[in-house]
This record gives C-alpha cells, sequence and structure tokens, in this order.
C-alpha cells in the first residue's frame, strides 16, 4: 500500500486528475449498472487503501486509517450513478422503446446521440419527423412512449432489453471549464478519490462511492448504516441556475453560482445539514482563505437524505461543485470550483477533532 509523508498537504487538480475525471464521465453508470465507474474506483484506490470492499448494492467502500489517538472515523460519500435511460422493448430492426432512470427532462431528448449497454453501442433517439406532424400534433408536448433509440439493423442484436444508455457527449476541456455528460457525480468521486490517495493522518477516512443516488439516495444508506462513522461529508455536484433572467432583470433566485467555489448545503428536502458541520466547514475556509458559497435551500437531495437517519443518528453535510445543465446531455462547471471543493473539504478534515461535535448544536 502506497503511503504518504504529505498527508496534510493540499492535494492538487492537475492533469492526471483531469484526465481521471475524463475517464470517469466518459464511462456509463446509470442507476443499477455503476460497473464502469466501480471499476476505475478500484483500480485507482487498490495501491492505496488498508480495505476496499464491495457490498451487496454495489458501493465501494475504502477504508484509510489515521494515527494517534482518539480519532474521528469520518464518512465521505460520492455517488458513481448518473441519470440516464433503461431498453424497456425491442420492437425489431434495433428500435427499442425505453424508460428514464432519474430526473430527466423528456423535452431535450428527441435526436440526441447515445451509447447503449457497457459496449457503448451508438444510437440515436427518435420520433416522427417534424415534416409528418399534424398542425394538431405540433402543439403537443413530446412525450416519453413518443420516443425510441434507434441502434439501426445491424447493431440491433448487440444490445436487449435491460440495458442501460447514457448521452455520448465526450469530455472536453473547454479554457477555464470542463463540459461532460456525467459530471454530476463525476466530480464528487474524483475528488474522493484524491483524498483516499492523500488522506489527513488525524482521521480514519471512510471513503463510500455508493449507487443508486439518482433513484432515492438508496446505496448510501447501506454504507452510512453498514461504515457506522461519527459523522459524515457528501460531495455532489448541484444545479447551478446563475444565468441571466430571462426578462433581463436581475436573477434574484440563483441557488449557486459558477466561479464562487464550493457550496455548503445548509438545507435540502431530505435533511438539514448539521450546523457543527456547516460552522467547521465555514471556519476552514476562512483560515485557509478558500472561496465558498452557501447553496441556496430547495427540493434538491444527496446522500445526506438517508446518511444521517442511519442508526443513532450521523451529523452529515454535503459540499458540492456548482454545475449548469445537469441531468442533461452536456454538463459545465469551472476548474477552479473543483480545486477549491478538493482543497475545503481536504482542509475541513485535517482540522478534524472531537471537539467539533462536542460544541453546541
Amino acid at each position: 500500500m502506497h503511503t504518504t509523508n504529505e498527508s496534510n498537504q493540499t492535494p492538487q487538480v492537475g492533469a492526471g486528475q483531469t484526465s481521471l475525471l475524463e475517464r470517469l464521465c466518459n464511462a456509463s453508470a446509470v442507476s443499477g449498472d455503476e460497473h464502469e465507474v466501480r471499476q476505475i474506483v478500484i483500480q485507482e484506490l487498490q495501491p492505496y487503501a488498508q480495505a476496499i470492499k464491495i457490498d451487496s448494492l454495489g458501493n465501494v467502500l475504502v477504508t484509510r486509517e489515521g494515527r494517534g489517538t482518539n480519532r474521528l472515523r469520518v464518512m465521505v460519500a460520492a455517488h458513481m450513478d448518473e441519470a440516464g435511460f433503461i431498453l424497456t422493448n425491442d420492437e425489431d430492426d434495433g428500435i427499442y422503446r425505453f424508460e428514464v432512470v432519474g430526473g430527466m427532462d423528456v423535452r431535450f431528448l428527441l435526436g440526441k446521440l447515445v451509447w447503449v449497454g457497457r459496449s457503448h453501442t451508438p444510437g440515436v433517439i427518435g420520433a416522427k419527423p417534424v415534416h409528418l406532424l399534424t398542425s394538431e400534433e405540433k402543439k403537443k408536448t413530446i412525450t416519453l412512449d413518443s420516443l425510441r433509440i434507434d441502434l439501426g439493423p445491424g447493431n440491433g442484436n448487440q444490445s436487449k432489453i435491460g440495458e442501460r444508455a447514457v448521452f455520448a457527449t465526450p469530455f472536453i476541456h473547454l479554457g477555464n471549464s470542463l463540459r461532460a455528460r456525467a459530471l454530476d457525480n463525476r466530480l464528487g468521486v474524483a475528488t474522493l478519490i484524491e483524498l483516499v490517495k492523500h488522506p489527513p493522518d488525524n482521521i480514519d477516512l471512510l471513503a463510500a462511492f455508493t449507487v443508486q443516488e439518482e433513484v432515492g439516495t438508496r446505496g448510501a444508506s447501506i454504507a452510512g448504516y453498514s461504515l457506522n462513522p461519527d459523522l459524515a461529508f457528501v460531495l455532489d455536484c448541484t444545479s447551478a441556475y446563475d444565468l441571466p433572467a430571462w426578462d433581463d432583470s436581475e436573477n434574484s433566485q440563483y441557488n449557486t453560482q459558477l466561479g464562487a467555489g464550493p457550496a455548503i448545503h445548509i438545507a435540502h428536502k431530505p435533511s438539514l445539514s448539521d450546523p457543527r458541520l456547516v460552522r467547521h466547514l465555514e471556519q476552514t475556509a476562512k483560515v485557509e482563505n478558500i472561496p465558498y458559497q452557501i447553496r441556496q435551500p430547495g427540493s434538491v437531495s444527496t446522500d445526506t437524505g438517508t446518511i444521517h437517519k442511519q442508526r443513532s443518528g450521523i451529523p452529515s453535510v454535503t459540499v458540492s461543485v456548482p454545475g449548469r445543465y445537469l441531468h442533461s446531455p452536456a454538463s459545465l462547471c469551472r476548474l477552479s470550483d473543483w480545486q477549491f471543493t478538493l482543497a475545503l473539504i481536504h482542509a475541513a478534515l485535517a482540522r478534524l477533532t472531537p471537539q467539533v461535535l462536542a460544541t453546541e448544536r
């Protein structure tokens, strides 16, 4: 197992980390079939972990023990899965009926290129062409049951009912931005991999690469119960509504903004973040001169929603990289926000002591 004498030095986002993120984003891992991302995680962390376990649901649980006494057991979680599609009926000639898996807006599916299955068989989402629509049909909203995934007759026999499909959007570096299909949540996965490779030595790091977050945070509930930590941090990618308002007025409804640093969640639909951990993150950011923002409360859900309810309760908080256009064919984030998120989490872990949980909520 690799060891490091620089465990308390902030890991950096460089060419190697960006290349890893590219591999993760180009992998297919729709909820329930996270195999491709799971294999990358195991390959990356095999030389570093004291223990790697794949549980019955497919979560990857990695342990790196610290040094010294009175160490906190800290769970850090990031979900491996993404929203996508599942083939539900073979209609011959390479044409398949499908359903969405996770949150997806049907309006932007028509004409999009897809990869199907672990073989990444290319296809396209098709429907009745606009030239043949009646005037009444043109007024109607596209429905999921009017769409099909078309692989072509020659490729149809390479896929089967039950296989997952994703948008065929390759990762690309755009100046100070990154564009990819699955930044939610391969950014969290890549960040957690770096933390396992460079763990602070004052804690026992319990890394959980979770499954099925997009369909109800199912993997996190099992991981939280199994690991039984003292507290938990969740790493995710959260939607940024920071575009100008359509009527040219000021956008007063933003939740996060690109370029403003990591987003600390104080509340969302299934959970209220532990205020002690929120304060610890804010104090760490100020001491380390790391920009951050507060993720405005909303209906979004992360793995904290189930982790915090395990056993006798687990103090939990989510920190996210903001990203635009999530759960669409292409999402966008700032490279600096990813670096600052990695820096904040690493520093917050390095500064953790039992006193943080001993203070008043």
